[in-house]
């Protein structure tokens, strides 16, 4: 596809068929997390739905609970009781509730590749990269809370694949150290995205100001994972660089499921690329001046015309010359200046006012 933008400044990064960077549209991540309710019929559902949508990848997360968490009850692995989503529930309960079956993995990522679509993880703990591997997954992503675990962010760098980073809660020495732990290893195809760690998240905390200003402290391409509702905080993203897009997703919020209250349904992530792409074709390039696509429009800018017929030797008043559209006259500034000179013939209504007529 033939880009409007201004060349990129830096390379892109490829993942899967997909090449990401500012001179592609944004690539949209379909998330299905724990959405598929521990039923694989319905993940390969979620699977097709976000190719029949436009998505370019799908997405899942590779842990169990006992790779991310411990079976212990105490107040420190309880979520706190005021939680939007999951008010006082055990981390581990949870986990076990959410985790996505690592023998479901296989088939999901082969129907999505029959469909066309990317399909990769986010990688828990050094397990789940030996897992991935084995599956030869096209990329990885860092969660936003295992984003400080340097180790782990260095051991998917190692793979030699993409490596996508969210961000949520995150300092920018944080974000910095973690960039700098992925090229430790050689790696350089990073997306680093923007994200609040919050579910479903406010608009006013994603401060989408902060993509440029993100792209240029850390020298990588930079994208959206938005926990927001609604597909708009994700469409302004794209107008301050975002190139990548994560949404979670599910066949429909009724049914309910862990993360649906702040996912996508089908026609949402349907727009959600259009209107990305959209937006993306739309920052085009800097530019003043009339476009191609303006040029039938010039015509019909205001230029002085004799607005009734006139006899040679009448003169020139507001009666019989106004501005009116199309252009062809002279320029409506110049009223003062033939305001009161003859006309040297006779005129008809409609002529456009020039200089010989006078």
């Amino acid at each position: 596809m033939t880009s409007p933008h201004q060349p990129a400044t830096r390379p892109d990064v490829q993942i899967g068929k997909t090449s990401v960077g500012p001179a592609h549209p944004p690539m949209i991540i379909a998330e299905m997390s724990g959405n598929h309710d521990g039923r694989l019929d319905r993940a390969l559902d979620i699977v097709r739905m976000a190719a029949d949508a436009g998505a370019h990848a799908v997405k899942l997360q590779t842990y169990t609970a006992d790779t991310i968490t411990v079976d212990v009850d105490t107040p420190r692995f309880r979520l706190a009781a005021d939680h939007k989503l999951w008010p006082n529930r055990r981390l581990y309960e949870l986990y076990q509730e959410a985790h996505t079956p690592w023998e479901w993995h296989e088939p999901i990522f082969a129907l999505a590749a029959d469909l066309g679509l990317a399909a990769f993880s986010s990688a828990f703990d050094p397990t789940a990269i030996e897992f991935l591997e084995s599956l030869d997954v096209p990329a990885y992503k860092v969660a936003s809370s295992e984003v400080t675990d340097l180790p782990l962010v260095r051991g998917m760098a190692a793979t030699g694949k993409p490596l996508i980073i969210s961000t949520g809660m995150a300092t920018l020495a944080e974000i910095d150290a973690a960039v700098r732990a992925a090229r430790s290893v050689g790696n350089e195809q990073l997306v680093v995205l923007a994200c609040t760690a919050s579910y479903p998240a406010p608009p006013e905390a994603s401060n989408l100001r902060t993509l440029p200003v993100l792209a240029g402290a850390v020298d990588t391409h930079v994208g959206l994972s938005d926990h927001t509702l609604g597909i708009g905080a994700a469409i302004a993203s794209v107008a301050l660089g975002a190139t990548v897009i994560e949404k979670h997703v599910t066949l429909s919020r009724a049914d309910g499921g862990v993360d649906s209250a702040f996912s996508l349904e089908p026609a949402e992530l349907a727009a959600l690329r259009t209107e990305t792409e959209t937006a993306w074709r739309a920052l085009g390039r800097v530019s003043f001046g009339p476009s191609s696509a303006e040029a039938e429009g010039l015509r019909f800018r205001r230029s002085l015309h004799v607005v009734a017929d006139v006899r040679a030797g009448e003169p020139v008043t507001a009666h019989n010359v106004r501005s009116i559209r199309p252009t062809g006259g002279l320029a409506p500034d110049a009223f003062d200046t033939v305001a009161g000179r003859s006309f040297r013939t006779d005129v008809a209504k409609g002529t456009p006012l020039t200089w010989d007529l006078l």
